[in-house]
């Protein structure tokens, strides 16, 4: 017969230090099933899926735009407004332009012009409106109409025009514009502008500036000849006393050609002209 004594833990825990005194008491492992049991009573139950999520995929529909590209401005900038003096009548010639709008829609309004302030007052007037999209990071590809009007001893003549044309900035800062014009009678010409910065000092600023027109078809009210027209070459000089206001100096060569040439001296027009001119450009 046999008979089986339990003892107590701290009973057994005594009795093994006595048997090996100076060996190291070991911890008491619990069973397999007290383990699994101690953990379900730890860990507390869960009935689905984390609800909390990642503090970078919270909900962002309420936060502000980081940076202001959405943002509207607007701007405009009077590039020529000089009175100019030679062996004709003087005049005043303006080119100004302005934009509002963002980063890559804007809506373009230009404007340009030669009028003769003293003589038989004639003089050549033009605005545009136009819709302009950022094409590249420095281009804007630009769609609208133009309006022109001319005005002179004789009856005045006023011309409405689809154009399409790029502006912007090319490399080594050369700014250009040329634009395509369909008239409303059909007929195309082209203009183009170049423009370049020299900058001599911080404040005083020489300014190249090309100009030339093109015609396909001829249009003698106008006074314009099929083929090249007429180019316009100026030299101007310009201190900034801030960077919006730069008053100028300088001079201006304009040039007829062709069929231009031979309708501008049958209505007694100079066919070539140096003018010295002085003004100031301003931006806003």
């Amino acid at each position: 017969m046999t008979v089986l004594i339990v003892l107590p833990t701290g009973l057994q825990a005594q009795e093994t230090g006595a048997q090996g005194a100076g060996e190291p008491m070991s911890m008491p492992m619990p069973a397999p099933s007290q383990a699994a049991e101690a953990q379900s009573v730890a860990a507390p139950a869960t009935t689905g899926p984390k609800s909390a999520t990642l503090p970078n995929l919270e909900d962002r529909s309420g936060w502000p735009e980081p940076t202001a590209d959405s943002a509207n401005f607007s701007f405009l900038v009077t590039e020529l407004l000089e009175y100019r003096e030679s062996r004709a009548a003087g005049a005043i010639r303006w080119d100004i332009y302005g934009w509002y709008g963002g980063d890559v829609n804007r809506l373009w309004v230009k404007t340009e012009g030669l009028q003769d302030v003293s003589g038989p007052g004639g003089g050549e007037q033009e605005a545009q409106l136009l819709y302009g999209r950022l094409i590249s990071p420095f281009f804007d590809l630009q769609a609208g109409i133009r309006f022109a009007h001319r005005s002179g001893p004789g009856p005045n003549q006023s011309r409405t025009y689809a154009a399409i044309g790029v502006q912007g900035i090319a490399p080594y800062r050369y700014s250009l514009e040329p634009t395509l014009f369909i008239s409303q009678d059909g007929k195309v010409s082209l203009r183009a502008t170049a423009t370049y910065d020299q900058q001599l000092t911080q404040r005083l600023i020489l300014q190249p500036r090309f100009e030339f027109d093109v015609a396909v078809q001829k249009d003698r009210s106008f006074g314009v000849g099929s083929g090249l027209n007429k180019t316009e070459l100026g030299l101007r000089l310009r201190y900034e006393v801030k960077r919006e206001f730069a008053p100028y100096v300088g001079v201006s060569w304009t040039q007829s050609y062709g069929s231009t040439k031979r309708l501008a001296r049958a209505e007694g027009e100079d066919t070539s002209l140096v003018s010295i001119v002085a003004g100031v450009r301003m931006w806003f």
